[in-house]
């Protein structure tokens, strides 16, 4: 459960027709610290008050006044803005399931007919799925934030750098490494590394052995660029293994020598 004197404020937006549900919902939500900034009835105006808002998170309801639906809003506040969505909502058709999938939404709570003293969602279910929605949310910009960094840096300096997938297919170049090879990261990008990066009369693993295991070191290696001329290079070539010893790629870092 949050802590209600928790400082950090979560703004959630509140997307309901349904009064007095919505009333139960925010009632709900600012009993375990949660800020609800607005509620609003219709996708129209969901659109409009996340732009304005920013919210954390917000609260979907699938059948909506309005001519918009709950889903049409969800998917154009994701794109647009990448806020995370929760459906709470009564409906639970196949088809209106599979529509909503395609928002890659954050949760989807089904809401049932009220009842003696009883109301149509859990608040602990509901609870549940906010926090893990918000941590799973700030986890996900932390690593995104760390990939814009690392890509920065990588970018930055002033050796030539190309990473690949575990096939072997271009996912990075930096400066660097167009200006040596003659390639574009755009253009290089998903070919395999071995018609961008190519040594002439040198013993190079990734020419004959995509599967590299060991980091290997390279002198003098002729290099044929893009346009066929041809720079001499140092480098290395290092396997890239996830965290639980996977190959994932390999880098390749080099630079021109004289």
């Amino acid at each position: 459960m949050r802590e209600v004197n928790e400082v950090a404020t979560v703004n959630i937006l509140i997307v309901e027709d349904e009064r007095i549900t919505a009333q139960d919902i925010k009632k709900a939500l600012n009993s375990v610290g949660y800020e609800v900034p607005a509620i609003v009835s219709s996708g129209e105006d969901a659109i409009k008050m996340s732009e304005e808002l920013k919210p954390d998170l917000v609260l979907m309801d699938i059948k909506l006044e309005g001519e918009m639906d709950g889903i049409q809003a969800a998917e154009k506040i994701r794109s647009k803005l990448g806020i995370p969505i929760i459906y709470l909502t009564a409906y639970s058709d196949e088809k209106t399931v599979q529509r909503a999938k395609v928002t890659e939404p954050s949760g989807f709570i089904l809401k049932q007919p009220y009842g003696f003293l009883r109301k149509p969602f859990e608040e602990s279910e509901l609870s549940t799925a906010i926090e893990i929605t918000l941590y799973r949310h700030r986890l996900e910009k932390r690593l995104r934030k760390h990939d814009q960094w690392l890509g920065a840096m990588l970018r930055s300096i002033s050796d030539a750098v190309i990473a690949t997938d575990p096939k072997g297919q271009v996912r990075f170049m930096n400066i660097m490494a167009e200006e040596l090879t003659g390639w574009l990261e755009e253009d290089a990008l998903g070919h395999d590394v071995r018609n961008i990066f190519k040594p002439m009369d040198y013993k190079f693993p990734i020419a004959e052995d995509i599967t590299l295991k060991e980091e290997f070191s390279f002198n003098k290696a002729i290099l044929t660029t893009k346009d066929e001329s041809t720079i001499t290079v140092d480098g290395s070539v290092t396997p890239i293994r996830s965290i639980d010893g996977v190959m994932d790629g390999f880098v390749v870092i080099f630079r021109s020598v004289e």
